[in-house]
């Protein structure tokens, strides 16, 4: 008989307590499972279920057994899974987490040509500025940034950002440029309320030394943009990514606080669940990031100018 049969036939028993149920659920006969079990039990020259009139439960070899049994037959099982996803194309509902101020400012404008090109997968994309736990709230994948917490998750980094302190020209004029760390005390500080490391702003200093400035009272924000904008409109200094500020500091909208100062980069990954293969729709949507990224970061984030039509050529003039 069939080696892998066997051990189906026999860990079904166990898991279902007896050769009624598993038949019922192989979709075979009793005898048919009796016979696995017997050939089974034959072939390893040991008993592997105490049968009785009442129930079935297996030995202690039985038990030792059905541990290595059941992780073959997972890795079976997920070995025909793969096989069957890498020939499918991708389809279905793709649901994603990602932080408001990515999500809004790079990854909404490109969901339309992701679509375009696998039409069979929907995405349901929710914004926010949390880590969600994947599982257990339904997420396919996230967006995340910064260093990653949870090592249990597989990850793939998409590109790099660095965080810097910005503020209007307005600004400076009235209240003047900082020369070096100490001099924030002093200035008006935007505050990311979301931020996890607390109403401070951990900075690396020019000798490498990591500095702590506190930056609550002036005004704090659960919002990265709505940072960005107050800066804009001259209320103070804030300390954002360059994913956010790269337009308005080509601009001139926003000028850097310290720009002497080493930077600090922060990779943006795409996280997704563990497990021995991914599914198409994760898969296809990450390559898609990968490649729609590779270019960016961690201070080239200004969107490519349009390229001008040669009017000329429109007009037919040789």
């Amino acid at each position: 008989m069939d080696r892998l049969s066997e051990m189906e036939a026999f860990a079904t028993v166990v898991d279902q307590g007896g050769f009624t149920d598993a038949a019922r659920k192989l979709g075979i006969s009793k005898s048919a499972v009796s016979k696995h079990v017997s050939s089974l039990e034959a072939r390893l020259g040991a008993r592997l279920l105490n049968r009785t009139t009442r129930r079935v439960s297996p030995t202690e070899i039985g038990l030792a057994y059905y541990d290595r049994a059941r992780r073959v037959l997972n890795d079976a099982g997920e070995a025909d899974a793969l096989v069957a996803s890498m020939q499918s194309a991708p389809s279905g509902m793709l649901r994603i987490s990602v932080a408001t101020d990515f999500g809004v400012n790079h990854l909404s404008p490109v969901l339309g040509d992701f679509l375009k090109e696998y039409p069979d997968i929907t995405v349901n994309m929710v914004l926010n500025n949390r880590f969600v736990e994947l599982i257990s709230e339904g997420f396919d994948m996230a967006i995340r940034i910064g260093e990653l917490e949870d090592s249990s998750l597989r990850a793939r980094k998409l590109a790099e950002t660095a965080r810097r302190m910005i503020a209007s020209p307005a600004y400076f004029a009235q209240y003047g440029r900082p020369g070096r760390i100490d001099d924030l005390n002093a200035h008006k500080l935007l505050h990311y309320s979301n931020d996890a490391r607390g109403a401070v702003w951990r900075i690396t200093a020019p000798s490498g030394e990591k500095r702590q400035v506190r930056t609550a009272g002036w005004l704090t924000v659960n919002d990265g943009q709505s940072l960005l904008n107050a800066a804009i409109s001259g209320l103070g200094i804030a300390y954002l990514p360059t994913f956010l500020t790269a337009e308005a500091l080509s601009q001139g909208l926003v000028e850097e606080a310290l720009p002497d100062l080493p930077v600090d980069t922060q990779g943006i990954y795409a996280v997704y669940p563990p497990g021995r293969f991914t599914q198409p729709k994760v898969r296809a949507f990450i390559n898609f990031l990968v490649g729609m990224f590779a270019d960016r970061g961690p201070h080239d984030w200004t969107e490519p100018e349009p390229e001008e039509t040669n009017v000329a050529v429109l007009r037919g003039v040789g």
